[in-house]
């Protein structure tokens, strides 16, 4: 019998392994596929590669604003897409050779719940005194007519040779900003289409203004508050056609649907006595254990952010949890971002979910424009705000819209985890020029003294 088993050996899968072994469990990992994930092998780190390659050649385009006479004499997408294999192979190799270092066993197959105290793995039956389930999510392709035959899936787009010179993504969220970043700035003609009315609806409004019309500028024609109802053939082309305000027909060579599910099927979990909740996800509290003791999930599986740093984050907890320690894990604390160009970062809540509270919600914001580093840089899109509790100076959530906001965000988290005051925050000192002054001038402004602003 193993202390501890782990269901799927992706992010959050791999570093519950590790950190159950760290306490001395003895662990098995259960993988059906390869290891790494979605993230690893088809999402995170296969599209960081695409959009480093995009922001190359961004940057190339954008020379002569420095002196600089560059041209671009073609782009080999064989070399990108051979990189992205390099890199998650390299990953991949990383990962496996780092679990058989801490001695877990990886046990391949699908593991099925016979019982809560019991699994089975290709018909031979395994025991575990605790169950950590971190099997991800699934793609989830809308059942819209006709629209398999245009589909163009994720993992079909990250090993194109070749890009269609149009295309519809349909949906909002992070990884379809991602895409339509990647297609525009390659040659796509890019038309994203969503059923919510902006982009990121999980995030502050401001952010997803900043973002909508930063997309607009290179090129992307958004149709929001749209729904794809059906799409039909037409030559070698797809007619696409939207309801809504504007009900729109959109003809285009390919459609992009990126949307996912938590994966929870064939898993067993009604054998178990596991409660998904409506969406479903499994249900889990702030222990991350779920309906039934002993038995923890972690990651997408349980829905939230789905990004796979919620996923190890959330895995440490579950392990340390599994071995006799009692936890909360913090998810106002999980930090939120896209890779655009400007990059998209978040924590906490929006200036409009404070406000639903009923908090004494003061903002204070700082714009890339009048930053020094920014524009030296050429790039001054974007913006940080702040949003606090007047009353007791609590930091509340931080958004952040520009270059190295993903970065950036790493503050607003230590910040918020180690309870600064938003007055704390402004009397910080940070090297000049970097773009991290932005943070410290929201948290001034938010307190009417940002040294560069006007006066109010």
């Amino acid at each position: 019998m193993y202390d501890v088993i782990i269901i799927g050996g992706g992010p959050g899968g791999y570093a519950a392994a590790i950190r159950s072994a760290q306490l001395d469990a003895g662990v098995a990992l259960v993988e059906t596929d390869i290891i790494g994930g979605t993230c690893v092998n088809r999402g995170c780190i296969p599209i960081k590669v695409w959009l480093r390659a995009a922001d190359t050649l961004r940057r190339i385009q954008g020379a002569g604003d420095f002196g600089i006479r560059a041209k671009v004499e073609g782009i080999d997408f064989q070399t990108i897409v051979e990189r992205k294999n390099g890199v998650s192979s390299d990953i991949r190799m990383g990962m496996e050779a780092l679990l058989g270092n801490y001695g877990v066993e990886v046990l391949k197959g699908r593991g099925v719940f016979k019982s809560p105290g019991e699994i089975d793995i290709n018909g031979a039956v395994y025991q575990a005194k605790k169950y950590i389930i971190a099997t991800g999510s699934r793609m989830a392709v809308p059942d819209i007519p006709g629209l398999k035959d245009a589909l163009l899936t994720t993992d079909q787009a990250l090993d194109l040779q070749n890009l269609p010179a149009s295309i519809l993504i349909y949906g909002a969220g992070p990884i379809e900003v991602e895409m339509a970043t990647i297609f525009c700035r390659f040659g796509s003609k890019v038309t994203l289409a969503a059923q919510t009315r902006r982009l990121l609806p999980r995030e502050d409004q401001d952010s997803s203004q900043r973002l909508a019309q930063a997309l607009r500028d290179e090129g992307v024609t958004l149709f929001l508050g749209q729904k794809l109802e059906s799409v039909k053939p037409v030559g070698n082309e797809f007619i696409c056609s939207l309801s809504g305000s504007k009900n729109p027909t959109i003809t285009v060579e390919k459609v992009l649907c990126a949307p996912r599910l938590p994966n929870t099927q064939n898993l067993g979990l009604e054998n178990a006595g596991i409660l998904l909740d409506e969406d479903g996800s499994v249900r889990a509290d702030d222990f991350l254990q779920t309906s039934v003791e002993g038995i923890y999930a972690i990651g997408d599986v349980v829905g939230h952010t789905m990004q796979s740093h919620a996923a190890s984050a959330m895995a440490i907890t579950a392990a340390e949890n599994a071995m006799g320690q009692s936890k909360l894990f913090s998810f106002n604390l999980v930090p939120r971002g896209a890779w655009s160009f400007p990059e998209v970062a978040s924590v906490g809540l929006t200036e409009e979910e404070a406000e639903n509270q009923d908090l004494d919600v003061t903002v204070g914001e700082f714009p890339y424009a009048i930053n020094g580093l920014a524009m030296s840089v050429n790039e001054m899109k974007g913006s940080v705000k702040v949003v606090f509790d007047e009353r007791y100076g609590k930091i509340l959530g931080v958004h952040i819209v520009g270059p190295n906001a993903n970065e950036l965000i790493g503050e607003a988290v230590v910040a918020m985890q180690f309870e600064y005051t938003v007055a704390e925050l402004a009397a910080g000192i940070r090297v000049h020029p970097t773009f991290s002054e932005n943070v410290v001038d929201a948290a001034r402004d938010a307190l009417g003294w940002a040294l560069y602003l006007p006066k109010r």
